[in-house]
């Protein structure tokens, strides 16, 4: 009966994961069987590299959507990436582990808020702020980065003091006895260690914020153009098909599929890097 029953849930178990897999893949499979077509189709040099979306007129150039989609998250990475890490890093290393293991949750329950939250705090508090001392119409791409970098900070810091923590604390003692001070060993000795796991934390974060539609929604002003400065309204691809996929049909709509295939397929390189620097870091344990 034990063995029987082993077997059962061994099954149950993996019918579960395939069934998972299984969903992935039918969903990867039906956005490039309907976005495919089109690029080739219409043109992959004509479909990434020109500036012109007229869908009405058959235009559907998405240069402009990806030079705005890689500013943003260009942004976000470089405002949540060093406050995400410098926050790992003190709660790792400088703060006690009683006061570290009530703080960590409760910033990793901050990925639990609803983006469109943080998009209303944006045209509420952050947009009016950007209008009055810098210009502009305040929903912009400055705006859509600095929210962004604040929503990808529970996954930059978790993930980074995970890999932090990881590190033998072997390793530090012997700094210590050699003589180095806290700042020298958690620089010259733990984030060296744990550097791997640092690089992924980041580069999930790149996935998230890269991801990421409501809340570039309501903050980046969705003007189709190449932004010239930090203060001019943009439109990202992922706020392009949420946007415009209730009333698209016929190549409009597969144009919006194939704005999903490209979106796919970074995404996918994104993770692979982040499983790579991973698989660095266990090796090196």
């Amino acid at each position: 009966m034990k063995l029987f029953g082993e077997k059962a849930v061994r099954r149950i178990l993996m019918v579960t994961a395939f069934s998972a897999l299984s969903g992935l893949l039918l969903i990867a499979l039906f956005i490039l069987n309907e976005g495919l077509p089109f690029i080739f189709k219409y043109g992959i040099k004509e479909f990434l590299f020109s500036s012109d979306w007229y869908p009405h007129l058959g235009k559907f150039g998405i240069y402009p959507m990806i030079v705005a989609s890689l500013w943003v998250t260009l942004g976000a990475m470089i405002v949540g990436a060093p406050l995400g890490v410098f926050g790992a890093i003190f709660l790792s290393e400088y703060t006690p582990r009683p006061v570290m293991k009530i703080i960590k949750p409760t910033i990793e329950l901050l990925a639990a808020i609803p983006s469109v939250v943080y998009g209303f705090i944006g045209v509420m508090v952050l947009a009016p702020i950007i209008r009055a001392n810098f210009g502009g119409p305040g929903l912009s791409l400055l705006a859509a980065s600095i929210i962004l970098g604040i929503m990808i900070l529970p996954t930059v810091i978790s993930i980074s003091i995970d890999s932090i923590l990881a590190v033998p604390q072997s390793y530090r003692e012997g700094s210590y006895a050699l003589g180095a001070t806290t700042w020298q060993t958690t620089h010259m000795v733990t984030i060296k260690a744990s550097k791997s796991g640092i690089i992924a934390s980041i580069i999930l974060g790149l996935g998230r914020a890269i991801g990421e539609t409501m809340a570039v929604i309501m903050v980046a002003g969705n003007s189709v153009n190449i932004p010239n400065t930090p203060l001019d309204s943009v439109r990202t691809l992922t706020a392009n098909i949420a946007l415009e996929m209730s009333y698209a049909t016929g190549m409009h709509r597969q144009a919006l599929f194939a704005t999903g295939v490209v979106l796919l397929i970074v995404i996918i390189i994104l993770n692979s890097l982040a499983s790579v620097a991973i698989r660095k870091r266990m090796v090196k344990r």
